[in-house]
């Protein structure tokens, strides 16, 4: 196996663009630089694309890939995540988390 995939959307109560911008700062800063994350990204939503294939229900979406599944067990307890959903779990009207084992190349 070539690692797990943790894929997070946010739908968030407030959906101005400070609020996305802050979403995006506490995923930055509480959730990149984990031990065993071979790779970490967060933005926002690309409103112009609205295929409709597109989901529109979301703001901000976060990438976060681990070399094993036992590094994303451990990130899930992690004292920084732990930090992360109690300082904005507030602010979220839906969470949809979305993990595959990702196959080799």
């Amino acid at each position: 196996m070539a690692g797990l995939a943790h894929h997070v959307f946010f739908t968030l109560r407030d959906s101005s663009k400070s609020a996305i911008d802050t979403q995006i700062a506490a995923c930055k800063k509480y959730l990149q630089n984990h031990e065993g994350c071979t790779l970490f990204a967060v933005g926002a939503r690309t409103g112009d694309l609205q295929r409709e294939v597109n989901d529109q229900e979301f703001h901000v979406s976060l990438h976060v890939h681990f070399e094993s599944r036992q590094a994303h067990d451990a990130y899930q307890v992690a004292e920084r995540h732990l930090q992360f959903i109690a300082e904005n779990k507030d602010h979220w009207a839906a969470v949809r988390v979305f993990d595959s084992d990702l196959a080799d190349a």
